[in-house]
Order: structure tokens, then sequence, then C-alpha cells
């Protein structure tokens, strides 16, 4: 393999779980990974930078790129939060030792991953929600307010509804529910008192551990579950029908909670859902490519 002919990309997708990073060239395909924490700057901007540069040189050590190469490199990024105008300069503002770097947000990034390179529609529903539509000239952004004023449907806001109907259920002023005990066997608890203790602080990734447990007693046929994922499949399929008015050529989903909610949402959108053709670290590399003319 001959590194020194290769134009060499790397792609950062960050969100509120995870950063991942590749390094890419059109001749030999991914050759490096790198995964670290969450890098959505809403939560703090040391952890994000903390996280994008882990990630990078975690990927570069794989891809075993020298330092002249990587200091060719294309860096192509989309982070969670950077919709926010004082967070994109921030993250703008980073001090790196690339060729050159191009920043923009996670939902552009996987939109592009999505439809590899195409126009097209996404939602994101992992640990947050957002939806995101670019057809020619035209995008719309929707969502991802952060887990306190918003990100309907994702895994931290079906987490944190679940707990809220746990603790109801223990103090005696809300419905039974299956979920109480799913809950307290998941986090190994006995009580509302330990539940606060351990979750009350905690940061959205935690919380949305949960939705798996949520989900798990909705599909049991448990009502009060049911109900919590029935409304993030609501806001989820109506978030969809606002950039269908784009009339976009694909939509898909990403994230953790995108398959598992799927059967709750209306029909006419699972009528519409398409596989993603790429993950969103390659819409990144996508993005560098066409922010740099080098595609």
């Amino acid at each position: 393999m001959n590194k020194t002919a290769n134009q060499w990309f790397i792609g950062v997708d960050g969100g509120g779980s995870k950063c991942k990073a590749v390094v890419y060239s059109k001749q030999t395909g991914i050759v490096g990974e790198g995964l670290a924490g969450r890098a959505n700057p809403l939560y703090g901007l040391e952890q994000a930078f903390d996280s994008i540069n882990s990630s990078i040189f975690a990927a570069i050590k794989q891809a075993d790129l020298s330092r002249e190469q990587t200091k060719q490199a294309v860096v192509g990024m989309g982070l969670a939060g950077v919709n926010v105008p004082n967070y994109y300069q921030a993250i703008s503002d980073w001090k790196h030792d690339f060729n050159a770097f191009y920043l923009t947000t996670d939902l552009d990034t996987a939109c592009l991953g999505a439809h590899n390179g195409a126009d097209g529609a996404v939602i994101i529903s992992g640990t947050g929600s957002c939806g995101y539509a670019k057809v020619g000239e035209q995008s719309l952004l929707l969502g991802g307010h952060g887990y306190a004023l918003g990100d309907q449907g994702s895994g931290a806001w079906l987490g944190k509804q679940g707990l809220t109907q746990v603790l109801l259920d223990l103090d005696g002023l809300g419905p039974k529910t299956s979920l109480t005990q799913a809950v307290l066997t998941e986090l190994n608890l006995a009580d509302q008192i330990a539940i606060v203790e351990l979750l009350a602080n905690a940061p959205s990734s935690e919380v949305a551990k949960l939705s798996k447990v949520v989900i798990e007693q909705a599909r049991a046929g448990d009502a009060v579950a049911d109900a919590i994922v029935q409304q993030g499949a609501d806001y989820l399929s109506n978030l969809a029908r606002k950039l269908f008015e784009l009339n976009p050529s694909r939509f898909s989903m990403i994230g953790g909670v995108s398959e598992p909610i799927t059967p709750w949402l209306g029909d006419d959108i699972k009528k519409q859902l398409q596989p993603c053709l790429s993950p969103p670290e390659m819409g990144a590399i996508f993005y560098a490519q066409r922010r740099a003319k080098l595609c």
C-alpha cells in the first residue's frame, strides 16, 4: 500500500454518547478507526475537545499514518450542538495540525452518509433526537434542543419518561406499571430514593440506557410503557412529515432508538423509510471532500 499517493481524509461523528473518527482515502477505503466519549459541546467544551482529539489520535494510530501524512490530511467533522452559533464558533477555533478542517452539524453529515453524499432527509434518534432535510439549496433542521428542553422520541427522553412513571408508581401517585420492577432490576436498586441518588444528576447518556427497558415493557404489553413509546414515536412521525414538505428523494433514520421504535411510527412514515447507505462518519468524509473539492 503506497500511502504517499493517497489524499487522506479524517471523518469525525460526535454526539451525546460517543465520538467516532475514521481515516479514509479513495485508494484504500477506511484504514483506521477511533472511539471516544461524548462530543456534544452543549455538555461541555472541554469534554468535546477531549473526545475529538482522542478519537482522531486512535484512528491515526491504527492507520499508521506518518506525521507528514497526518499534516496533509483533511478533516470533516459533524457534531451535535453546533447548530448553536456560540458552540459552532468555539469548535471552529479548534487548534489543529491538519491541512484543512471543515465543521458542520451531525445532522448534515448523517444525512450525507445515509444517502451516500446525495440529498435526502434523516432523523437521528439516539441519545437525543433531531431531523434534517436537504434538497438542492433548501435545507430544514428541526429539534435537537437538548435533553433538558426537548429531544422527544430519543433514548434519553424515553428513559426520563420511564423514570418519572416509575417514581410516581413507587410513591403511590401514578398507575401501576411493570416498568417499576424492570427498572429496579436493571439498575440493581431497591427503591425510589436509590433511583434519585443514582440518576438525579446523571448525564443524558446514562438515562438513555433505560430506553431499552421502556421499549421492552411496551412490547410486553405494559400500558404505561406503551403510551410513552407511542408519544415519542408520534413526535418522530410528525418530525418526518415536516421534513417531507421539502420532497426529499430518500428518507432514513439513524441512532440506537431508530430501529426499536419503528413499529410505533405512522404507517405513512414506515412506507418511506429506507436503509442508510453509509454511516455518519463517512458522511463527514463526503462533507470534507465536497468542501475541499477533492471528491
